[in-house]
């Protein structure tokens, strides 16, 4: 029996293998992994209220746009580069679900703490990217660093020409 969405969200944010695992074989799961995306991309917003209107249609935008073009970069680069196996859904479930700690952004809206909250889930996000994607192309650890990196800097170059990324 699938756990709730708040079970999976919590098995993801404390980087649970399992989690991760259940959410990848689970194809009906994709429609969570987007909800769980959304409500990051509106943490993030409310936290990037300091920034005036830019800044929250920015991180509503990147934050979607970063799912799906993350998603797709993994894809390509961890099934033709380093040979894991997965489809896009897999990929898609799985760091849809890693992005739940940018839930914390909301608190970007207090001055100095939203900063080091910031960074904070920054990497958290990136090492939850890691196991998502590490699970999901069922590679080793290692090719999944490379993945997320390189599919991170392929994903935010675009954003950023497009002023996605505040």
């Amino acid at each position: 029996m699938a756990r709730s969405i708040t079970d999976r969200m919590m098995g993801a944010a404390t980087l649970d293998v399992a989690t991760y695992e259940e959410v990848e074989a689970d194809t009906t799961a994709t429609g969570q992994a987007a909800t769980v995306v959304v409500l990051a991309a509106i943490a993030s917003a409310i936290g990037a209220m300091g920034h005036g209107g830019i800044g929250i249609i920015s991180m509503l935008i990147g934050t979607l746009l970063g799912w799906a073009v993350w998603s797709w970069i993994t894809y390509f680069v961890g099934t033709r580069l380093f040979g894991g196996t997965a489809t896009w859904g897999e990929l898609a479930r799985t760091i849809g679900f890693a992005q739940t700690p940018r839930i914390l952004l909301v608190l970007g809206i207090v001055p100095v703490l939203g900063r080091l909250v910031g960074f904070a889930v920054a990497i958290w996000v990136l090492i939850a990217g890691v196991i998502a994607i590490r699970q999901a192309l069922d590679v080793t650890t290692g090719k999944a660093v490379l993945t997320a990196i390189i599919g991170w800097v392929v994903a935010i170059i675009p954003m950023m020409l497009l002023g996605a990324i505040v």
